[in-house]
């Protein structure tokens, strides 16, 4: 009776799953089939296309890869690789107010916390440090301390963004407040340090980069590349970051050359890499254990962050193949990561940074890139077919 229990289900098992042949990962003809293509259509402009072996580094298609182009959110892979370069994944920045040794103050001792927000809502719902109730406590705690005045009252605070102090600064003024805001350093500001009203800690610098990657946030990629600057011992400002992102890449092996650093996030359009160097830097970060959190970051097509919605009707058989940083500004459609092929994994880079503005045109480069790659994606584990049953070729078992 076991017996043939166990043969029966043995033949189910074969009968509903029968492996085919193992995925064969693309060639080197393949890939130069499919991007040489690319870069021949109309529509996206002469873009700068470059693929390398993973393994290797080989060079297998490229055009013009030394060109400089605008980077728009592929950028943010310098910003990544730059935190991890000088920050540890667990770092978190913490905000804590404080009353004052005296009535007449507050204190702010901020950490320069990228997590923070300005919207008190949106703090809530994700996590964040809100800097409206640090508003609203720092206004409430002055007024309770000196019947309901805010005359010569002051706010110290050390450790926030310039942006930051501008909200206070309106916060202030729509409350009618007369407070002063001084900034002050830290080792200054222990002594004017009273009693503890809360504290704020963000997540670990890890899952800020997840964010930043995932969903290619401007604002804390700012955020995240200033605080690298800061600990490469640069200034917090662009200029520091366009040093800090050019010392990364040359202690790499990278030539900076035509290299142009505006901001962090790729918002200015006077940014400019080449497709080289990110296809170079995207060699390193697969390469270092340290960096292996922007990879698993990355969104995945069809799956995750900014690529969720690509390739599902596009080229259906790249879903969960590719991991990829976006990069969209008007007139330029950016794609770089990497792609899985059978046994193998590609580094593309794809900077189409001279198309049409038109939402129609971005549209159809978008799913020209996907349809390309497509080309390229093989899964490497084999796919099952799924066959019919014959009924009469079972026995009841009794």
């Amino acid at each position: 009776m076991q017996s043939r229990i166990s043969t029966l289900a043995c033949l189910l098992v074969g009968a509903l799953a029968l492996p085919t042949t193992p995925a064969v990962a693309a060639d080197s003809i393949a890939i130069t089939s499919a991007f040489s293509q690319l870069t021949t259509i109309p529509t996206l402009a002469d873009p700068s296309v470059i693929v390398l072996d993973e393994k290797t580094g080989e060079v297998l298609f490229e055009s013009n890869s030394n060109s400089p182009r605008k980077p728009a959110s592929v950028i943010k892979l310098i910003s990544a690789a730059s935190a991890y370069t000088y920050l540890a994944p667990s770092d978190s920045f913490s905000t804590t107010l404080y009353t004052g040794a005296d009535a007449k103050s507050i204190v702010i001792k901020g950490s320069l916390d990228p997590w923070m927000s300005y919207d008190h809502k949106v703090a809530v719902k994700m996590g964040r440090t809100s800097l409206e109730r640090i508003e609203f406590n720092a206004l409430s705690a002055l007024k309770d301390m000196n019947n309901g005045s805010t005359k010569e009252t002051t706010i110290y605070y050390s450790g926030l963004y310039a942006s930051e102090i501008s909200h206070i600064k309106r916060f202030l003024k729509d409350h009618k407040a007369s407070t002063d805001l001084k900034r002050v350093s830290n080792k200054a500001l222990e002594p004017l340090i009273g009693v503890e009203i809360f504290t704020s800690t963000s997540p670990s610098l890890q899952k800020i980069v997840d964010w930043v990657l995932t969903w290619s946030d401007n604002l804390l990629a700012e955020r995240v590349a200033r605080l690298a600057s800061v600990a490469a011992g640069n200034s917090l400002d662009d200029a520091g970051v366009a040093k800090t992102f050019a010392s990364l890449l040359s202690s790499m092996g990278i030539s900076t050359s035509n290299l142009v650093v505006k901001d962090a996030s790729g918002l200015s359009k006077q940014n400019r890499v080449t497709a080289r160097q990110i296809s170079q830097l995207l060699f390193a970060i697969h390469h270092d254990p340290k960096f292996a959190p922007i990879v698993s970051g990355l969104p995945i097509g069809g799956v995750t962050g900014t690529l969720q919605n690509r390739f599902v009707d596009t080229a259906p058989d790249a879903v969960g193949l590719v991991r990829a940083k976006t990069g969209t500004l008007n007139g330029t459609t950016n794609l770089a990561g990497y792609v899985e092929s059978g046994d193998r994994q590609y580094i593309f880079v794809i900077i189409a940074d001279r198309h049409s503005k038109s939402y129609t045109v971005t549209k159809k480069v978008r799913a020209t890139v996907d349809r390309i790659l497509g080309k390229i994606a093989k899964p490497l584990l084999p796919t099952f077919t799924i066959l019919p049953i014959n009924a009469e070729s079972t026995t009841a078992v009794s």
